[in-house]
């Protein structure tokens, strides 16, 4: 699989927060935001593994559809991808 700039991108802005939150929680900031920071952390993973995921599908099917093989599969795999992220 193709890893783009876009999806790179999106990790660096993760590991950025990432870092943040570590300054915050040595720092000793309250709860509350650091909670705050985390769960937009983990919805920026969420989306992320999103992108990885129906980019993945759709050049395997554009490869399937190229060969003649059969997509449904391919679709099952990325579900069950999605599913097994959370």
């Amino acid at each position: 699989m193709n890893y783009d700039d876009q999806m790179k991108n999106r990790m660096k802005r993760i590991e950025g927060q990432l870092r943040g939150i570590l300054k915050m929680m040595e720092e000793n900031k309250d709860c509350r935001d650091v909670i705050t920071q985390l769960s937009a952390t983990r919805a920026a993973i969420d989306r992320t593994i999103g992108v990885v995921v129906s980019s993945n599908l759709v050049e395997c099917v554009q490869k399937a559809g190229e060969t003649g093989q059969d997509t449904e599969k391919l679709v099952i795999e990325a579900v069950n991808l999605l599913v097994k992220s959370r």
